[in-house]
């Protein structure tokens, strides 16, 4: 696939068209994902749901608790994170272990558009339209040992810069995982921007994870290790309150937080007069990923 440079992103007044969009881009590009129903349902339901979320909400209003537990913290304590230049460094159960430069990895990789919604465990939720590659294709310049099963993740520490660090809220640095065949899996992004625009320091610049069919707090931010290993990694989040937090976090309304439900949730951007829309199994993307857990127990294996 062509790759797609800043001169020919769409603006931001055109994303917020879906029919201009894709009209523009050209749905035959297969660069745009919500769920294999968004486009076949063509109805005002539809196209509600998946109005895209302002670049200012997406921008303001985040979890990142290397800068700070209020959701406006990201956006003023990240001003001074260097972003540049960065590397990521892959090791583990491979052949060909290796360091690659952010550089080589847009300019190696295609990158695409995705609009994908976000759902946090906290009950709210985005559409967001990210830019980046499949993460698959930087684990296969590894050459991935058969006894690797999963994969880890491992953010930058840098307690100067990123000040949440100095707190013992999770221990540092922020680790995630998932199973090897999540992590392969063509939905499973590496976001290098978002509307249109290079990934702000609030969203996990310059690299991110996006797993769109689990709640957010997977998709780990500012990657600077990534890890292929034989047993389930303990994230985070596990490791802080486990009880809560499962190693998978797939979007599920039938299984509650032990605090509150799951089974609804409220869009940034929306009207405070407007109602919980109803959370769907895998955040709408069953179609695509349901077949990775066939025959598992999704209320056990949280």
């Amino acid at each position: 696939m062509k790759k797609i440079f800043s001169s020919e992103i769409t603006p931001e007044t055109i994303y917020n068209s879906r029919r201009s969009f894709i009209k523009k881009l050209g749905f035959s590009t297969g660069s745009l994902i919500l769920s294999s129903s968004f486009f076949l349902n063509n109805s005002s339901q539809a196209e509600e749901r998946n109005k895209l979320t302002t670049y200012k909400d997406i921008t303001t209003y985040n979890n990142y608790y290397e800068f700070g537990t209020s959701k406006e913290d990201p956006s003023i304590n990240s001003k001074n994170f260097t972003a540049e230049p960065w590397s990521i460094q892959i090791e583990g159960e491979v052949d060909k272990p290796i360091t690659v430069s952010y550089e080589t990895m847009v300019k190696d990789f295609p990158i695409q558009e995705k609009m994908y919604r976000l759902r946090c465990v906290e009950g709210w939720s985005m559409v967001i339209p990210w830019m980046g590659f499949s993460l698959s294709h930087l684990l296969k310049k590894v050459s991935i040992k058969n006894t690797a099963k999963f994969v880890e993740f491992e953010s930058v520490y840098r307690p100067k810069e990123m000040i949440g660090q100095k707190s013992n809220i999770l221990s540092w640095p922020y680790k995630e995982g998932l199973r090897l065949d999540e992590a392969m899996h063509p939905l499973t992004l590496m976001a290098t921007g978002l509307y249109g625009k290079k990934l702000p320091n609030q969203n996990g610049a310059p690299l991110r994870l996006v797993v769109p069919w689990k709640y957010g707090f997977k998709s780990a931010k500012a990657i600077v290790k990534i890890k292929l290993v034989k047993k389930m990694p303990v994230s985070s989040w596990m490791k802080a309150i486990s009880q809560e937090y499962g190693f998978y976090s797939n979007v599920n309304p039938k299984v509650s937080h032990p605090r509150w439900s799951q089974a609804t949730e409220r869009r940034i951007g929306d009207s405070i007069f407007s109602p919980r829309r109803p959370t769907e199994l895998f955040n709408g993307y069953g179609e695509e990923v349901s077949s990775l857990y066939k025959g598992m127990d999704l209320q056990k294996y949280y």
